[in-house]
């Protein structure tokens, strides 16, 4: 019997953060885990990080695991049968929800024979909570972005607040109670997946009974669809060459973001997240990312030495039509180049918005 473990959140709230981090505390318990990233497009990434930690690593690509139920299936498989693992963590797009009636019950009761799945847990950026919930209090009109991670917070048997260290003790304190008491059949619980700090109290909500499992969504399909379309999803590849003898790839990726942030305050763009890997010609890599307009990257691997070449891959999730993203990164990647004396080669762009979802089970809770 293996144990599935589904987290959904928003766009930037450290899923895949926490994915790896708890998959690396369950090892440590005897465990043997795998986990799977997921997204709307390919080039993923949060695969190669994760795949710099753990050896148990599969993606779903091209759209969400609602809709793409059967390679969820077919991944879980095929770690089990591979890796021999007991436990799977898998990630969900941060656009998507629903996933109690279209992933969660489906796999309990087509699969429920061989798989414990967990409480479905959705992961929260608290910085992003505050800012959707000072608009509530401003009187302003509901977003389909604030509408679409209304829902994610709503079907969470497990409220999982991220990054409790990027904000002060108090307010944090304020933050989880307003949760429990707004959403009182779900666990709310806080940590740190970067720093460690009370993650065990995560992975502790995922050993308990599920809560919200009969929770079923008010929700507006076409609303739904409205709000991710709000995106332009960019992936694209670039090589890298260096002027000179070497370059920097940790300053390349990361004048690329900075030059995205600055573009995206000034248009008053909602970043969902950006993501840039350069993996360098000897094999290593450098990864930085961006949740917010106007707000400085963060790195969360460095290369460890210049290098001659290399190759970027881009994951851009911007609240803007797709060839806006399109010229933006464009004109980011050139001010990198100049900046660290690259010459670069790209890809054509590969930006799109997602299409309406259309999820391939969708149940009622047992006896509704």
């Amino acid at each position: 019997m293996i144990t599935f473990i589904p987290l959904t959140g928003f766009l930037g709230a450290g899923k895949t953060t926490t994915m790896t981090a708890a998959a690396l505390a369950l090892q440590e318990q005897g465990r043997k885990v795998a986990v799977i990233t997921n997204d709307q497009g390919v080039e993923l990434v949060d695969t190669k990080l994760v795949r710099s930690k753990l050896d148990s690593v599969a993606e779903v690509t091209g759209g969400c695991f609602c809709c793409k139920f059967e390679d969820l299936v077919e991944a879980i498989v095929a770690l089990v049968a591979s890796d021999s693992v007991d436990t799977v963590i898998a990630e969900a797009v941060g656009s998507c929800t629903d996933l109690q009636a279209t992933v969660v019950r489906p796999l309990r009761q087509y699969y429920g024979d061989d798989m414990v799945v967990a409480p479905l847990t959705t992961v929260v950026d608290p910085l992003r909570h505050l800012a959707f919930a000072r608009a509530a209090e401003r009187g302003e009109p509901e977003s389909d972005l604030s509408y679409l991670f209304r829902q994610q917070v709503t079907e969470a048997d497990v409220i999982a607040v991220n990054k409790l260290d990027t904000i002060k003790p108090e307010r944090a304190e304020e933050l989880l109670a307003a949760l429990r008491t707004s959403n009182p059949k779900a666990t709310v619980v806080g940590y740190s997946a970067t720093t460690g700090a009370h993650l065990d109290t995560l992975l502790d909500a995922w050993q308990a009974p599920a809560t919200n499992e009969d929770v079923v969504l008010d929700i507006d399909y076409d609303r739904y669809a409205a709000a991710e379309a709000q995106l332009a999803w960019m992936n694209q590849e670039l090589d890298l060459t260096a002027a000179g003898e070497d370059f920097d790839a940790t300053a390349w990726a990361r004048t690329v973001l900075q030059e995205l942030s600055v573009w995206s305050a000034e248009h008053d763009a909602v970043i969902g997240h950006a993501k840039i890997t350069v993996e360098t010609a000897d094999g290593d890599f450098a990864k930085l990312s961006l949740t917010e307009s106007g707000a400085q990257p963060t790195l969360d691997r460095a290369a460890s030495a210049h290098a001659p070449a290399g190759r970027a891959v881009v994951n851009a999730r911007v609240a803007c039509e797709p060839d806006a993203l399109d010229a933006a990164v464009t004109e980011a990647v050139k001010a990198a180049d100049l900046a660290t004396a690259v010459t670069s080669s790209a890809t054509t762009p590969v930006s799109f918005k997602p299409s309406y979802p259309r999820p391939v089970h969708r149940l009622a809770p047992a006896g509704a």
